[in-house]
């Protein structure tokens, strides 16, 4: 009787899509904050100061609560424990108090002065603090997204729904990009864009709240249809030893924190790499790395629906790894150093952002069971999360160290930088073929359609 109900609320294709629709448009708004400081590096080594090495140690205290006090592991089996509607409000909570943190610490209201904490400005470790908040709610929001999308549309369009809420992800990102440095120059104020981010977030909260009230009465009517039944075993904390012993999961972990290591701390320092070295001014040196969102927008659901369709989910994955590893190659060289052939080369990385993506989720579905799929979600994303937090401070480092000129005026070369995005690419060509290769010992399913016949 419950396989029926299921079936029955799953093949509702309104109310499975929005459900899809009203969780994409909360994550939408996390992204807007993740990279509403994007482009406003230049901006705040003017205003206060900041060097490359602090603004890299600001982008990666995104990590800090998710790595070192695993608070994404523990996300994720309050996930599976507590169930969606309860994690998903704590997320929103903690979206929205770090945001304001944040949008305090850069503003002109808050206190600048000498002190320093390990070694960084005061204002630096707070806005890191508001961050590292930020970073813990929005993360464990998408594992908490990522769940509801598989209780939905296992069975029917997986890769597609995964696809359209990583495009509609995209869509904040892309307007964090365009809209964060002329928003902070309209105003004369670097916090604007944080504080209106802010109010965003508080709707996108709100948004979850109605998604509760549709889970809340999917769950009723399961609960009805199972009155006097056995209930299914549920998740144990033992079951994380069955995920971590899992050769494929660990797998399409490393292939996921070496991609996103080549694309979102790389969006950190865009911005200031169009205006350095391809002399794209300052007004605009956002709009051609927000052209990578856009692109994503129309082809991750195209290629999620491939996949459900026709299958080859590793190979997918294979070909976005290799096209990662391209692009970051001619941006470390040094030709085409023209507007023209940076944005050419931006539309190929979010042709190559949308491949990986599109396949990389619904796989991890394929590899490890529905009850353990919350704490596996929290794993990947907890192994992301050292990427997220190490590579810009790596890369803020190497700026410092090794592409800031020597003179008066700011001058770069980003070779060094730029080689370091192109390894992590080259890695990620490694395992994709590993995955590939386990994928035919296992028998995962990866080559696969998602689509039941």
């Amino acid at each position: 009787m419950t396989e029926m109900i299921l079936r029955k609320l799953n093949d509702s294709k309104a109310f499975r899509w929005m459900a899809l629709i009203i969780v994409s448009f909360t994550m939408m708004c996390g992204y807007f904050i993740t990279d509403i400081m994007a482009p406003l590096e230049d901006l705040l080594m003017r205003a206060y100061s900041w060097t490359s090495t602090e603004y890299g140690f600001f982008s990666g205290a995104y990590g800090w609560f998710n790595v070192i006090f695993l608070m994404l592991i523990l996300g994720g089996i309050i996930l599976d424990k507590m169930g969606v509607r309860f994690t998903g409000l704590m997320a929103c909570a903690l979206m929205v108090a770090g945001t304001l943190i944040k949008a305090y610490a850069v503003s002109r209201y808050f206190p600048i002065g000498e002190d320093t904490v390990a070694g960084y400005k005061w204002q630096v470790a707070i806005a890191g603090l508001g961050f590292a908040t930020f970073g813990m709610g929005v993360e464990i929001a998408g594992i908490t997204v990522s769940k509801i999308i598989v209780k939905w549309f296992t069975g029917h369009e997986l890769a597609l729904a995964m696809g359209l809420q990583v495009a509609l992800a995209r869509v904040g990102t892309a307007c964090a990009l365009f809209f964060s440095l002329p928003l902070a120059k309209h105003f004369d104020e670097v916090s604007a864009p944080v504080w209106i981010g802010a109010v965003a977030l508080c709707i996108g909260a709100i948004a979850f709240l109605v998604y509760g009230v549709m889970d809340r009465k999917l769950d009723a009517s399961v609960a009805a249809a199972d009155r006097g039944k056995e209930p299914e075993e549920g998740f144990r904390l033992s079951d994380i030893k069955l995920i971590v012993t899992n050769k494929g999961f660990w797998l399409i972990a490393i292939l996921c924190v070496l991609f996103y290591s080549g694309v979102f701390p790389f969006l950190k320092f865009a911005t200031k790499l169009m205006i350095y070295k391809y002399g794209v001014a300052e007004n605009l040196a956002g709009s051609i790395p927000g052209l990578l969102p856009f692109g994503t927008i129309l082809l991750t659901p195209l290629f999620g629906s491939l996949y459900d369709r026709v299958g080859k989910g590793a190979t997918l994955m294979l070909i976005g790894s290799v096209m990662l590893t391209l692009v970051h190659v001619l941006f470390a060289l040094p030709v085409g150093n023209v507007w023209w052939f940076a944005t050419s080369v931006m539309i190929l990385l979010g042709i190559a952002f949308s491949l990986v993506p599109s396949a990389m989720w619904p796989s991890v579905a394929k590899i490890i069971p529905q009850k353990q799929l919350g704490t596996a979600f929290s794993l990947i994303f907890y192994v992301q999360n050292w990427g997220l937090m190490g590579v810009p401070m790596l890369i803020g480092w190497l700026i410092d160290r090794y592409a800031r000129l020597p003179g008066e005026e700011l001058a770069y070369d980003y070779t060094a930088p730029m080689s370091a995005f192109a390894l992590f690419g080259l890695l990620a060509i490694l395992f994709s073929l590993w995955l590939k290769a386990e994928d035919r010992k296992k028998s995962y399913g990866l080559e696969r359609p998602n689509i039941r016949k």
